[in-house]
């Protein structure tokens, strides 16, 4: 069966993995990541990919972004992915290809999942048992958006204005994300994110994937045995939200 195309929204968040080729590893040590780092930060400035969350494993990324073009996802990981490979074979005498083939993505309903995404994403060190908290993990967004420390594995970051209103300042609006950690993503969220994902169907309500599907002409979800159950909202409104004891000044 023939792939489905990709969802091209410039504005709309996607989730995003590239995979190395056969489970294979694809970072082997700190210069790796840095490297890594280093080109796909040039790339999203070049052709304006905002990426709000990642993390890099051993052997695959995630990245929670915003294309600002139509092109923009495809041409950030043509580039940094070649150029990657390119160090990669270099510095371990391989040849030959070292992704999975393209990388995955599909649409993330803003207004609910966004933030459940970035969980998601910040999580995995956590669920893969490399670190007792995200925090404790280097190659991960998640000591910036949770704790506000910067540095060059963190500048270059944008926040997306979801997780903007989910306080009146820095200080709020870190701890209200630290509290969204507080309790682990469910099974369910986790499948249907996996699932969602690798398939390349839309993440979010029907009424979005209706929207989804009116913008791009393009199926939004399975019509098929086995279609997943929506996912559960992020358990914090971040529309409502406010600390008992904000920080922020009046």
């Amino acid at each position: 069966m023939a792939r489905l195309p990709r969802y091209v929204i410039p504005g709309q968040p996607q989730h995003i993995i590239q995979r190395g080729n056969n489970k294979q590893v694809i970072f082997a040590a700190k210069e790796d990541y840095e490297y890594f780092r280093d080109v796909l930060v040039l790339a999203a400035q070049e052709y304006d990919l905002a990426i709000h969350a990642y993390v890099w494993m051993i052997n695959h990324v995630h990245l929670l972004a915003t294309p600002g073009q139509v092109g923009s996802i495809s041409k950030v990981f043509q580039s940094a992915g070649r150029r990657y490979v390119r160090y990669f074979n270099d510095k371990y005498g391989r040849s030959g290809t070292l992704w999975e083939g393209r990388y995955r993505a599909t649409v993330v309903d803003t207004e609910q999942y966004l933030l459940t995404l970035m969980r998601y994403i910040e999580l995995n060190p956590v669920r893969a048992g490399m670190v007792a908290l995200p925090g404790g993990y280097p190659w991960s967004s998640h000591a910036f958006n949770a704790w506000g420390k910067t540095g060059v594995n963190t500048h270059w970051l944008k926040p997306h204005m979801q997780y903007m209103r989910l306080g009146r300042c820095d200080q709020s609006r870190r701890a209200a994300y630290r509290a969204l950690f507080h309790e682990a993503l469910s099974g369910q969220d986790l499948q249907v994110i996996r699932e969602l994902t690798h398939k390349g169907w839309a993440i979010g309500s029907d009424r979005f994937k209706q929207q989804i599907m009116a913008l791009t002409s393009r199926q939004t979800e399975s019509k098929g045995v086995g279609r997943p159950k929506n996912m559960v909202s992020d358990p914090i409104n971040p529309i409502n939200y406010q600390s008992s004891r904000s920080p922020c000044r009046p």
